[in-house]
């Protein structure tokens, strides 16, 4: 942290002596640090989305009001704190990634307490408290959707309702929320929306960052909306039901209040509304804005967006023909069972239509060639620029034309051929970058495949596990499967392995290895 910001000797002239004693004061103790009053802004959202909650709880079960309460105390009373007494600063590159990624680990962190003041998981002893309530909110703030929860009846609908909000947060992510509020961050702001608007990158819609930021999140605010209006006017959800749902739906979160996540409203209705809404929250943010704003060819005009759609039918129609020829499903089921489970994990929402384990919408009873499709649209994920998880849709692109490009240059070598997505030519220092994520992204499978399996997993649950916690999904092969709990699939350790995994994941790989780069001073290595 900086020291603080040197201060002129002479105040204003045009204030009181009081109020310029209080102002020199105030701003002798304020620190020039943009980590810490990004976390600040982000605690004391969190801290008003408990109170509401809280009131919820109140109204409604009233079991966890006070647990409630107390967490919005101590997190808004930290957060106010580091917002008043702190101040932005320019930033360099190391800087960003470190707000950014400090911002969500410190976020996940502090919003288990809610989770630990109200004993959901109790019962098991403390450390495994402990590891399920962060697991939980891990899985909540970065999008993911896998859960520690098995028993959904005793916490009240306030905290339950809570937990989805925890994905509603983070799935635009919490940092262009401190954006879309601070317009003082200047030369920063850009860089830290960026880095953490959902997607490899995020188109910058006007010249101010802020504005950008808050245009994202109007759209955000608006599909959430409207998504809640739907479900609420169909027959089976209540106005909770819908809001609840609404908050995980448009986020690609796939956290439910019920253990039976959609299938819990046996309404075909309903599920056909959820497909609608996740193929929504899978597609970059900044076309919605352009379409909501007159241009609706643009969705057209975007190669990702259709690759993206093309995949998602593709993989549909693929899983269905499967389903009828090998699982001895009738078209109705294929059709119901093959579409969700398809769209639900292309789009790394997670939802479930499953009624139960065993039944024919569990897809870890499916034939292995469906799985592995499965399987294939977790590694993908949706487009940049969205809430959606995984590779993402223009890194699969861009990879496929550039090994393409290495056969062509095998035969030709002196020829010149750059990589295209539709009419845009991607830099070659983009390709690299985009091949360097590649191969990061498939050590860190390898490596947490190994990990979980050295701590008991099998091979195909840790698998299905890494490429599910990386992808940001929820719900994976194996014993994590759409009707499972990860704290009867997986031990201790490995459930703090597969929260590293959520992070990482979120932050997109390299903001991890960029943020520690400052530190690696303290070890003996000066980086340049």
């Amino acid at each position: 942290m900086t020291p603080p910001m040197t201060l002129p000797m002479t105040p204003p002239m045009t204030t009181s002596r009081t109020e310029q004693v209080l102002a020199l004061t105030t701003q002798k103790w304020k620190y020039r640090s943009t980590t810490a009053h990004v976390i600040g802004i982000v605690f004391t959202a969190i801290a008003v989305g408990m109170l509401l909650c809280a009131v919820l709880e109140w109204l409604s079960t009233n079991r966890d009001t006070n647990a409630l309460l107390l967490a919005a105390a101590i997190i808004g009373g930290s957060g106010l704190g580091l917002w008043r007494f702190s101040e932005s600063s320019e930033l360099n590159t190391s800087q960003v990634f470190g707000t950014v990624g400090w911002t969500l680990i410190l976020t996940t962190l502090a919003g288990a307490l809610p989770y630990l003041l109200a004993g959901t998981f109790a019962g098991n002893g403390t450390s495994e408290e402990v590891v399920n309530s962060i697991f939980e909110s891990v899985s909540g703030y970065s999008g993911t959707g896998a859960t520690a929860m098995v028993d959904f009846d005793t916490p009240g609908r306030g905290l339950l309702m809570y937990r989805q909000l925890t994905q509603w947060f983070g799935g635009m992510g919490v940092v262009v929320l401190a954006v879309a509020v601070l317009p003082f961050l200047g030369v920063g702001g850009l860089q830290l929306l960026s880095t953490e608007a959902p997607g490899h990158s995020s188109d910058r819609l006007t010249p101010r960052v802020s504005e950008t930021a808050r245009r994202l999140w109007l759209v955000y605010i608006a599909l959430t909306v409207a998504s809640a209006l739907i479900l609420w006017m169909v027959p089976g959800p209540s106005l909770y039901d819908a809001v609840a749902h609404s908050l995980t739906l448009v986020s690609t979160g796939g956290f439910s209040p019920y253990g039976e996540s959609i299938s819990h409203f046996q309404s075909s209705l309903v599920e056909i509304i959820v497909l609608a809404f996740m193929v929504l929250g899978g597609v970059n943010f900044a076309l919605h804005w352009r379409a909501l704003t007159g241009s609706v060819g643009a969705y057209w005009r975007d190669s990702e967006f259709k690759s993206y759609m093309m995949t998602l039918a593709l993989a549909s129609a693929t899983v269905v023909t499967l389903l009828w020829l090998f699982d001895d499903l009738s078209i109705r089921q294929a059709l119901r069972a093959g579409v969700f489970n398809a769209i639900s994990l292309g789009t790394s929402t997670g939802y479930s239509n499953a009624s139960g384990s065993g039944t024919f919408s569990d897809y870890v009873t499916w034939a292995a060639g469906a799985q592995f499709v499965l399987l294939f649209l977790m590694v993908v994920g949706g487009c940049t620029g969205s809430t959606a998880g995984g590779m993402k849709m223009m890194r699969i692109q861009v990879l496929g034309i550039a090994t393409l490009r290495s056969v062509r240059h095998a035969q030709t070598p002196r020829m010149i051929l750059p990589v295209r997505l539709g009419t845009m030519t991607v830099p070659e220092r983009i390709v690299s970058r985009m091949v360097g994520f590649f191969l990061l992204y498939v050590l860190l499978a390898v490596c947490g495949t190994i990990v979980l399996t050295a701590l008991g997993s099998h091979l195909d649950t840790a698998l299905g596990a890494s490429i599910s916690a990386l992808g940001n999904m929820g719900p994976a092969l194996g014993d994590a499967g759409p009707t499972a709990s990860y704290s009867q699939a997986f031990s201790q350790p490995a459930r703090l392995v597969l929260a590293g995994l959520m992070i990482i994941g979120r932050l997109e790989i390299m903001t991890v290895l960029l943020m520690v780069v400052p530190y690696l001073r303290y070890v003996g290595v000066q980086p340049r």
